[in-house]
């Protein structure tokens, strides 16, 4: 019979006992307190007797204690089988999902995992299931997420070219201004709520499909919003349409709401009624029209999808003044939370000036 592995001696089960009433892992108490038997003099069926263990296991015990000491104990995770994907064949399957399928070639315009599942049998002969690959893509980082819109026309550098020139211009803008006027950097934008509302994402049991009412009916109504996300306060409108009248009105609601002896530095896309030959601009309010076809940069367009989301969707609305008392509902709920307008409209390339 082969010799028992021995206890490397540099602890003492004294040492044993201190360190496992300061241990909060009670299987590693366990483990050190059955290493402590041995230390004690106690034969290895006695320290496997008071673990509740076998022989074999006592003896794994003592080569993790061996190599590592009393941490060496500590419980791990289960390792898991090896993945079916090796570090080359991981790399190029993240290029593949970064640069997106092709049309033409694959079929699809989107990856699914079934696809991806297909593309991997290709390229390297390995069968792996769509749940597999779902826990590979999920180690390395991805998720399935919406894609956030991009107008077709945007040229590549116009959201670029406006952020770095963008504390030159507010500097621009307080030098004409009187000595020591606080700035306010505001955002606005408008959005249509009508009857045919957006039908949301919902919870419910795995293959079935919610449903939501949809209404067919097409009257209408737009909110102006503006938000001003340092102060998280914002100020709003509700209009039947959009033209330079109601956009002059809203305008002044924003200037309202400027704090006394503050300037307002309002951006806002470059829609006709924003640079309307007729519109009143208040004299607290400076215009800062965005690049066109960049709505991205406008945080005014989250703060329309979370109210989408949360309290204009999956709705009837019954008339126009209907919708409008929603609407109203729904601006007034945003401005009630200001941590909330922060939260959506905070931009950290323009408010870090």
């Amino acid at each position: 019979m082969a010799a028992a592995i021995g206890v490397r001696s540099d602890f003492n089960s004294a040492d044993l006992r201190r360190f496992s009433r300061r241990c909060d892992d009670p299987d590693q108490v366990r483990r050190v307190l059955a290493l402590a038997v041995i230390l004690d003099g106690g034969s290895r069926s006695d320290a496997a007797k008071m673990a509740g263990v076998t022989l074999q296991i006592v003896r794994d015990w003592v080569l993790r204690f061996n190599e590592a000491g009393p941490e060496g104990l500590a419980t791990r995770k289960a390792p898991g089988p090896a993945s079916i994907l090796n570090d080359e064949q991981r790399a190029r399957l993240a290029q593949q999902v970064e640069a997106g399928p092709i049309p033409a070639a694959h079929g699809v315009v989107r990856w699914r995992l079934v696809d991806l599942a297909q593309w991997i049998w290709d390229e390297f002969g390995l069968s792996v299931t769509r749940f597999t690959l779902g826990r590979e893509l999920r180690a390395m980082g991805y998720r399935k997420l919406t894609a956030r819109p991009r107008h077709h026309g945007q040229k590549s550098d116009d959201i670029a070219d406006f952020k770095k020139p963008f504390a030159a211009r507010l500097a621009k803008i307080r030098r004409a201004l009187p000595k020591g006027t606080p700035i306010e950097l505001w955002w606005q934008d408008e959005a249509r709520i009508g009857q045919q509302t957006k039908l949301t994402r919902r919870w419910a049991r795995r293959g079935t499909r919610p449903s939501a009412p949809k209404d067919q009916r097409r009257a209408s109504a737009w909110i102006f919003g503006a938000i001003c996300p340092a102060e998280g306060k914002g100020a709003g409108i509700v209009m039947p349409r959009c033209n330079s009248e109601a956009m002059s009105m809203h305008l002044e609601e924003i200037a309202f709401h400027v704090a006394p002896g503050a300037h307002a530095v309002l951006l806002l896309d470059q829609a006709g009624w924003h640079g309307s030959a007729e519109l009143v601009v208040p004299d607290n309010i400076t215009l800062l029209p965005l690049p066109p076809r960049c709505p991205e940069l406008n945080p005014v367009e989250n703060v329309w999808q979370f109210m989408r989301d949360n309290w204009l969707s999956n709705r009837i609305f019954s008339s126009y003044d209907d919708i409008v008392d929603h609407c109203c509902f729904a601006w007034n709920k945003l401005v009630d939370q200001p941590w909330r307008i922060m939260s959506i409209g905070l931009r950290q390339w323009a408010h870090r000036f």
